[in-house]
């Protein structure tokens, strides 16, 4: 059965401030991807990065696709992860 949309309650965007906030605020080299090429996992430390470009390239050590891209600008900054099916954060209890 299908539940109409506005069924659902919703807040904005600015919900989820905190929560993302507390996740990005890791060690990035320790957080794990996923390759959407060929499913490999593994830390962004274990990535092959290329530099000398207007950004970097972060690529799978197993096939060499692109993971991530970082550019950036005077006006602002983009991080494209569309390589990337999840991104895993270890949590420190």
């Amino acid at each position: 059965m299908d539940i109409p949309e506005e069924d659902y309650a919703y807040v904005d965007g600015n919900a989820a401030a905190g929560p993302l906030q507390e996740l990005l605020a890791v060690e990035p080299t320790t957080v794990r991807g996923q390759c959407t090429a060929c499913g490999r996992m593994s830390m962004l430390a274990d990535t092959r990065v290329y530099l000398g470009g207007p950004g970097l390239v972060m690529r799978c050590r197993g096939c060499g696709a692109t993971l991530m891209s970082l550019v950036s600008t005077p006006g602002a900054t983009r991080l494209d992860v569309s390589g990337i099916t999840c991104l895993s954060f270890a949590i420190d209890d």
